[in-house]
């Protein structure tokens, strides 16, 4: 029965330090929001400038895998390159080892709930008071007292250890390299586990303070903790594209070939982190693993750093881009020589970008529709960086195809091929609108998610045979989007229109009969602002029905 008291104690002392680095970092986050955003793409115009963001970021939020998963998401979306990816990931690996810092200063010596409990409160009372304005810096505040408070129960819940009970610990002598390999195993596993090296490295000093760990296995173990941290990389990176996917690669190579390259000088290494700081292995254990943890991550990021561009190109040859793969510019070089004079070969040309122009718009109202039917941070994090990515790409494809267009303007045409074409730089344009429409309404579920507004379940049950409507309308503009469409055909696309409209009315008509009834008005303002861009979808998917209808 002791036994299982201590697992609880444990288990509760654990989560309450691993919820409290995750509202620390979630809330200086929120507090800092665009700026930190700003800074991040800003200060990494060259390789130090990069090292030093990646260290000051995760300084700040205590995080590295916020700061790397954010740089995954930066060269996603095209704000930052590959190249200078590198050398942001460098610092957040060093900017990491902080936490181990404050926890081998402070987490010891001093009695830690005289003041985590004052922060934590003061924390509460800045998030629940809403009127202050300051929930975000409450949030930040409330995590680390709350990372504070857990760390002293996981230290006391740990029951007193003598030499009987880590025998199993010296099976191999210290530093020999199965006790190093075993040391980076655990280290590995506990932080895929708990997907956060700084939380491992926490509960590594903790338990090197309470006599469980011994120097050399306490010391591998936080090497195999830089491994297990590029999980959430990983993670982050799937489905991406192929630079981010290259980024995240960058990371697992770094901490990977690092670690391996400390286990080969272990005990050199060792030697110079005994050197440098102060007092002996036995009086000042938590210090020395927090100087290995810096000077390891620091002696490697300086050793890589010169060779960011070698780094970005190897990892442009390991991972290719899928045949899915959206290119991260897009580009359409118009060739006019030889056969390629001819204005009937760059039509069928642009027919075939429209075509795909026209695939990524309802790909992107697909993933709309999933956050209508799943309204909750899922969608945040799943979707939005696509949708934005993708609209952003469709920007592109209209500044590149109208461009195009009006060259074959400059060719030999008849009066059907302009005629046509006039109708193609329309259709183009409706397209890039309706992508921008659903970046808008990808917007307005994402506010309505972090605003945690309410609406009823029925109001949200309509709009789904409301969606399945453009849905339809969208994929009978794919299905005829390079032909001309009879009078027939066009009357289902007028069909459809019209029972758009008439579902429009009737949800905006219902919306406002709740707001005169005294629902909230920033709930339901946001829900006419989905129908009318929804609705917008429809007007323009219609509108490219009449282009179509026009050509010959």
């Amino acid at each position: 029965m002791r036994i299982v008291t201590i697992a609880f104690r444990l288990a509760g002392s654990l989560a309450l330090l691993l919820y409290g680095m995750k509202m620390l970092s979630d809330g200086i986050q929120k507090s800092t929001g665009d700026s930190l955003h700003r800074f991040f793409k800003f200060m990494t115009n060259n390789r130090l400038a990069a090292l030093f963001t990646g260290f000051f970021i995760t300084a700040i939020v205590q995080s590295s895998s916020a700061a790397t998963v954010m740089t995954v998401s930066f060269v996603n979306g095209g704000l930052m390159t590959l190249q200078q990816s590198v050398g942001v990931i460098f610092g957040a690996n060093i900017g990491t080892t902080i936490t181990a810092w404050i926890v081998a200063i402070f987490g010891f010596k001093f009695n830690i709930s005289a003041f985590a409990v004052p922060v934590f409160g003061i924390g509460y009372f800045l998030r629940y008071f809403r009127k202050l304005r300051k929930e975000s810096i409450g949030e930040a505040l409330m995590g680390f007292g709350m990372l504070f408070i857990g760390l002293e129960l996981l230290s006391k819940g740990i029951p007193p250890i003598n030499a009987d009970n880590i025998a199993f610990l010296n099976t191999f002598p210290a530093g020999s390299v199965w006790s190093v390999l075993i040391g980076v195993f655990s280290g590995l596993v506990l932080t895929l586990i708990l997907h956060s090296s700084s939380a491992s490295t926490a509960i590594i000093l903790t338990m090197c303070h309470n006599g469980l760990l011994q120097w050399e296995f306490a010391a591998a173990m936080v090497l195999g903790s830089n491994i297990g941290t590029t999980i959430d990389t990983v993670l982050a990176s799937i489905g991406t594209r192929v630079n981010a996917r290259r980024a995240a690669l960058i990371h697992v190579l770094f901490n990977v070939l690092g670690s391996v390259f400390a286990i080969i000088f272990f005990k050199p290494l060792l030697s110079a982190v005994d050197f440098i700081t102060p007092g002996s292995v036995t009086s000042a254990l938590t210090a020395h693993i927090a100087m290995l943890h810096t000077l390891f991550n620091t002696i490697i990021a300086l050793l890589f750093l010169p060779f960011t561009s070698q780094i970005a190109a190897f990892t442009e040859k390991i991972i290719k881009p899928r045949p899915d793969d959206v290119p991260e510019d897009y580009k359409l070089d118009f060739i006019s020589v030889g056969a390629k004079k001819s204005a009937e070969y760059h039509i069928i040309q642009v027919e075939k970008e429209i075509s795909d122009m026209i695939a990524l718009a309802i790909e992107m109202f697909g993933r709309i529709r999933i956050g209508f039917e799943n309204r909750t941070e899922n969608f945040i994090t799943d979707h939005i960086d696509f949708i934005k990515s993708r609209e952003e790409y469709a920007d592109q494809m209209q500044e590149q195809l109208s461009k195009y267009l009006y060259n074959c303007m400059e060719l030999p045409i008849t009066g059907r091929q302009r005629n046509n074409i006039n109708a193609m730089l329309h259709i183009v344009d409706e397209i890039e609108n309706i992508t921008d429409d659903c970046y808008s309404t990808a917007i307005h579920l994402k506010r309505s998610i972090e605003k945690r507004m309410k609406f009823d379940k029925e109001d949200m049950d309509r709009l789904i045979p409301y969606v399945d409507l453009v849905e339809q309308l969208l994929n009978f503009v794919n299905a005829n989007i390079n032909r001309p469409l009879s009078h027939e055909r066009f009357e289902q696309a007028r069909e459809l229109e019209d029972k758009i409209d008439m579902f429009r009315k009737n949800l905006k008509k219902v919306a406002r009969k709740r707001l005169e009834e005294g629902a909230e008005v920033k709930a339901e303002l946001l829900y006419i602002d989905i129908v009318r861009n929804i609705e917008k979808v429809g007007d323009r998917a219609y509108s490219i029905s009449e282009a179509l209808a026009q050509t010959k």
